[in-house]
């Protein structure tokens, strides 16, 4: 019997106008436990290319970071767009 291993998820964080870079950094720190140099690191990639993986997770996990994103980004008056996608 062949063990599959569970599909991993990519976050990913899309840059906008609105959502401080300082915002994107807390939130890598706090919710994705990035230190604060690879979070300012990330921040930079989303800022420069447009979108940046802040991590892989299973499926479950995945979707339950970005819902908290999400709604902290918007209990702050920011627009954050994050997508979830399959490795």
């Amino acid at each position: 019997l062949e063990i599959k291993q569970p599909k991993r998820y990519k976050v990913v964080f899309l840059n906008d106008d609105t959502t401080p870079m300082e915002f994107v950094i807390e939130v890598l720190m706090n919710i994705y436990k990035h230190s604060e140099e690879t979070a300012r690191d990330i921040t930079m990639t989303i800022h420069n290319e447009g979108a940046g993986v802040v991590g892989i997770y299973t499926y479950e996990i995945a979707e339950q970071k970005a819902v908290e994103t999400t709604t902290l980004a918007r209990n702050h008056g920011f627009s954050l767009q994050i997508k979830v996608e399959e490795e």
